[in-house]
């Protein structure tokens, strides 16, 4: 009973689990602070939830010296909770564009006469960011879903969050019909998966599963199947990315953009820990699978944003809804490399590269479609027509943003991206995917380039002045000055996303 007790009792590594922790904790004070605060210093809250996201990331610095690792089971290299080099800059990408999106929220709520609640608001985006943070460090296969679901719960009801409002709630019950599906298909496979290997750990998943008994190995390919269709849902993968467009329009735009950002980094991060670590020896069941996917995401992605210059003043949010998609397809390309090359860590690099100049400028872009949202509520292209005529700042920033995730100088840092994608799929001998690929950067430009163009065309009528807040002059200042100094040593991300996963 003894020895038993011993191995049920684990140390806990309290500056390992530091960053998810704090945000929770924050996330914890602000609510009930809520109770307390009288209404005309509420924005009050806005400011300690900024404080926290910030203190949560700082908290990532002591980490840096070397790997750590806790919740262990005593006597084996089994861990739930792993801070090594994936899930710093993992968890670097979710903190710092959570603190983006709260600087973009502290603007919406005062704009929004308070029509939103804001103690919940802030309990919801920060638990979120909680969940977030801790997915990357997760090594076990329950600890991966509860951190996911973490993640996700809050998203929906920030999705649905403005009463009244039927966009909205539409919005919110696509985004969770999605997830639940997405979840309840992963539980099973992860069921059929710990069924046949009889374990979480994925350290453990990976060496049983290559061994199992004859009549468990169809429950196994089962199972790996079935959780890799689970993840493909969480990374808004084609078939599975119909709840994007409406659920970006419907929700608050700071929400829009977390979703696009850290709602992204979560799915992916949750399908490179299930592929490479858990499910190596099956490569050749969800490399070509993926594959397929990517090719099919970046395609209906991009050929959805083109459909949207159809539409009669269609909205810059649902632009870049479809854009986000298609860049799902392009962050697709590496982790499916990775099955056929010889060093996987360096494609998930490039996955993790990709995604970090991603967050950074497609944050940017919600920033400014955010200013330009104050004075115009719908939010159209064609409200950005002579933006520089009225904000050069925010138009340059703009155009800046546009032509990163277009992949054209001077965004040298989107240009630097997708050769590192596009690398990947050739070094891997996925030849016609890297086709594929440079067919829907071309594609891309089209729309891309348009809406940079019409932000220096002459205004129509009378030029909308776009006053700009702290927070959101902070935002955009931040993404701006990141972008451009990445485009300046572009080589700084991919070794700043050296996995260190393997």
């Amino acid at each position: 009973m003894s020895a038993l007790a011993a191995n049920l009792v684990q140390s806990v590594d309290w500056l390992a689990i530091a960053p998810p922790t704090i945000a929770a904790a924050v996330g914890l004070v602000v609510l009930v602070a809520d109770l307390f605060v009288p209404e005309a210093r509420k924005p009050l809250l806005g400011w300690v939830s900024v404080a926290g996201l910030a203190a949560a990331a700082v908290m990532l610095l002591p980490l840096l010296d070397g790997d750590r690792a806790t919740f262990c089971v005593n006597g084996t290299h089994a861990c739930s909770y792993t801070a090594d080099r994936f899930t710093l800059v993992i968890q670097f990408l979710v903190l710092g564009g959570a603190l983006l999106a709260a600087l973009l929220s502290v603007t919406t709520l005062k704009d929004a006469d308070r029509q939103l609640p804001e103690g919940e608001y802030w309990f919801l985006l920060l638990s979120s960011a909680a969940g977030a943070a801790l997915l990357p460090a997760s090594r076990d296969l329950a600890t991966l879903v509860v951190a996911l679901e973490v993640a996700s719960l809050p998203a929906f009801a920030l999705v649905g969050i403005r009463h009244g409002d039927k966009k909205s709630s539409e919005a919110a019950l696509k985004f969770f019909l999605s997830s639940v599906t997405a979840t309840a298909v992963s539980l099973m496979g992860i069921s059929f998966v710990y069924a046949s290997t009889g374990t979480l750990y994925l350290t453990q998943v990976a060496d049983r599963i290559q061994h199992v008994d004859g009549q468990l190995h169809t429950l196994a390919q089962t199972g790996v199947v079935l959780t890799l269709v689970g993840f493909a849902f969480k990374t808004a993968a084609v078939p599975f990315h119909f709840w994007v467009p409406d659920t970006y329009v419907g929700a608050p735009l700071p929400i829009a953009a977390y979703l696009s950002v850290v709602g992204k980094a979560v799915g992916f991060t949750g399908l490179i820990l299930v592929t490479v670590v858990a499910f190596p020896s099956y490569a050749d069941v969800w490399g070509p699978a993926l594959a397929a996917l990517a090719a099919l995401t970046m395609t209906v992605g991009n050929v959805g944003a083109l459909r949207q210059q159809a539409t009669r003043a269609y909205s810059a949010v649902r632009l870049l809804a479809w854009s986000s998609v298609g860049q799902a397809g392009y962050l697709l390309v590496p982790i499916a490399a990775a099955a056929y090359s010889n060093d996987a860590e360096r494609s998930i690099g490039s996955t993790v590269a990709y995604a970090l100049m991603y967050a950074a400028v497609n944050l940017g872009a919600f920033a400014v479609a955010a200013l330009v949202g104050r004075t115009r509520t719908a939010n159209r292209i064609t409200d950005y027509r002579g933006l520089y005529a009225t904000n050069p700042f925010a138009a340059l920033l703009l155009a800046f943003f546009l032509l990163c995730l277009a992949g054209l100088p001077p965004g040298i840092i989107g240009l630097f991206a997708k050769v590192t994608v596009f690398s990947a799929a050739v070094n891997a001998g996925l030849g016609w995917l890297a086709v594929v690929m440079a067919a829907n950067v071309v594609i891309a430009l089209f729309y891309y380039l348009q809406w940079t163009a019409l932000l220096f065309r002459a205004p129509e009528g009378e030029p909308v002045r776009h006053r700009l807040p702290a927070p959101l002059t902070a935002a955009i200042t931040l993404t701006g000055v990141l972008g451009i100094a990445l485009s300046g040593a572009p080589q700084l991300v991919l070794r700043f996303a050296g996995t260190g996963l393997f």
